[in-house]
């Protein structure tokens, strides 16, 4: 029950339809009190034999039309109702997928995605029956229980009302005990539910490595485990759930025997009628629903408290990363990182240490060493997904922390090292963060990433779907596509995170000629393991277990005895050895 208090603000909000409602339910339970009344008396008239058909006729006549009417009346307050609860599905739903857009790679961390997509969908669900068919219960079976008990008790026999309900009290008791255990179970059974749900959206996203592994029995096997799993918890909350009815419907038949036992007894005495006798067994039927509602109201509320339990502590969940209150100002500025430590949330592993450097306005900045040296964690920073405890990234001579993370994200175009694609077309892909976008537009930005010709050699062109994650595209193709959307974005600054990692050496250097001449003016941050890529930085620094271990240009670093001239050296070995692989391959 108090579910209905945790959504009290919503129930006060929507008063007007929850109180149109609940005065339609007031009616339609009067008048279902009707024919028990009217059959009793026809008993009594047919009995005593002073009743007329035409009479008989008439009252036949008022209760089809009260059950008419009860019809017309049930239609108009589900509309009401249940036009509430669905407008919190459509609330519920608005609110998780906005703390989710505020969340940052920590959260992420923390939460899986099958989980996130249950509590979004099933565990929404179950708020929202409990706020609709939880109330329409509740209302209905107290408003027809006690208008009920009150006809019973004052209008034939209060001593008979009380023998037929002692089954009651005990019965209460019993449900609000399973209610309690329904509670327990149905969490468990639900977080059950997320990770089978997330096992499914690990299995479905990943199937074209599953099959080249023939990991297919594997996967299937480890899925069977987790779906015995919550089927196994899903049965233990069925098991209480199948308690509730037997125990009402026991307590039912022990009040009808009680009812029947005891007015049979007060007609022979004859303080009661044979259709005073009547009408009441048939308002005691009436009962049946109330009792059958309370019981399941307890577990659909029950469950619904349960849901709005994992929902809410996902809804409380403040960002790792605080919001700012100013603007950026415009104008293009120097960008300066100074960061003496950093560890990532909950880790007391050093991720990045004594880092320093300043970035002018058009100039292009090199990261690059060995894998795991930081380079990424660098480029996190620098967007602002995580916080820096010591040492700070400024921008216009400002804290990043002060200004708000849409206005500095504006200023920043950001190619990841593994691209997503929407289930779109191209064209809407390439144009996802400028939605506006022509046609022109968007084919300069792809001709710029050097995919123009590739999109063309497409079924229909730039209007082909690219299927989930773009499927249907290879690796380099994604990554070029990836690289059209940022540049079609013409922000200050373009961030490339190994951006160029799935394209041959041809295709990369025809992309770079074509950002320096995108990006007169323009700030380049490049990170990548090919060395040719930064040929052109103004400066590159070589990262290595988090520090900077050498920094300069590449004519520099490439004099350099180190890390930096030990790959270079490699990689144009490497590329040497495939010229002469290809030549020997055209001649022959």
């Amino acid at each position: 029950m108090r579910l209905f208090s945790q959504l009290r603000h919503f129930f006060l909000r929507e008063w007007r339809r929850y109180l149109g409602a609940v005065s339609l339910l007031v009616v339609i339970a009067l008048l279902q009190l009707i024919p028990p009344k009217l059959v009793g008396v026809i008993v009594d008239g047919i009995t005593q034999q002073r009743m007329t058909s035409s009479t008989l006729l008439m009252w036949i006549g008022i209760m089809l039309l009260a059950a008419l009417v009860t019809y017309l009346l049930r239609y108009f307050w589900r509309i009401l109702l249940f036009g509430a609860s669905y407008q919190l599905a459509v609330e519920l739903r608005e609110d998780f997928y906005r703390q989710l857009s505020r969340q940052h790679p920590a959260f992420y961390l923390r939460h899986r995605t099958g989980d996130l997509i249950a509590r979004a969908t099933n565990d929404v669900d179950r708020v929202v029956f409990a706020a609709g068919e939880g109330v329409l219960t509740l209302v209905d079976s107290l408003v027809m229980g006690i208008m009920v008990l009150l006809v019973m008790s004052t209008s034939i026999s209060w001593q008979l009302t009380l023998l037929s309900l002692l089954p009651m009290p005990v019965m209460a008791l019993i449900i609000n005990r399973y209610g309690e255990q329904l509670h327990q179970r149905f969490k468990t059974a639900q977080a059950a539910f997320s990770s089978l749900n997330d096992q499914a959206q690990e299995s479905l996203t990943s199937i074209r490595m599953i099959k080249a592994f023939g990991l297919e029995d594997h996967q299937s096997e480890k899925f069977t485990a987790i779906a015995r799993d919550t089927g196994a918890k899903n049965m233990r909350v069925a098991r209480v759930d199948a308690r509730f009815d037997p125990t009402i419907y026991l307590a039912v038949g022990l009040s009808n025997l009680l009812a029947v036992g005891g007015g049979s007894w007060m007609v022979w005495q004859g303080t009661l009628t044979l259709g005073q006798l009547t009408s009441f067994v048939m308002y005691l039927g009436l009962m049946i629903w109330p009792m059958l509602a309370l019981a399941w109201m307890f577990n659909i509320v029950e469950r619904g408290s349960a849901a709005w339990t994992r929902i809410q502590a996902l809804l409380a969940e403040a960002p790792t990363v605080v919001d700012g209150a100013s603007t950026l100002p415009e104008g293009r500025g120097l960008l300066q990182i100074a960061i003496r430590q950093f560890n990532y949330p909950g880790s007391r592993q050093t991720v990045l240490s004594q880092l320093d450097v300043n970035l002018k306005p058009g100039q292009m900045l090199g990261l690059c060493g060995p894998t795991g040296s930081g380079k990424s964690t660098l480029l996190s920073l620098i967007q602002r997904h995580f916080d820096i405890e010591h040492g700070d990234i400024r921008f216009h001579g400002e804290s990043l922390t002060r200004f708000r993370l849409d206005s500095w994200r504006a200023r920043l175009a950001v190619v990841n090292q593994t691209p997503f694609l929407f289930s779109d077309t191209v064209a809407n892909n390439i144009a996802l963060g400028h939605p506006g976008a022509s046609r022109q537009e968007i084919e300069h930005a792809a001709q710029l990433a050097s995919v123009h010709d590739d999109i063309l050699r497409l079924p229909q062109g730039y209007e082909t779907e690219v299927g989930e994650r773009g499927v249907m595209l290879s690796g380099g193709q994604k990554q070029r596509i990836s690289i059209a959307r940022a540049l079609l974005l013409n922000t200050e600054i373009l961030i490339l995170d190994d951006a160029l990692s799935a394209v041959d050496g041809r295709t990369e250097h025809q992309i770079l000629h074509n950002l320096r001449r995108w990006g007169s003016g323009k700030t380049l941050i490049i990170s990548a393991h090919r060395l040719s890529a930064l040929v052109e930085a103004n400066e590159t620094l070589v990262l290595k277990t988090g520090a900077v271990a050498q920094r300069g240009t590449h004519s520099q670093l490439s004099q350099q005895s180190g890390w930096y001239q030990d790959m270079y050296r490699y990689q144009q070995l490497e590329a040497a050895l495939d010229d002469e692989s290809d030549e020997e391959q055209y001649h022959g």
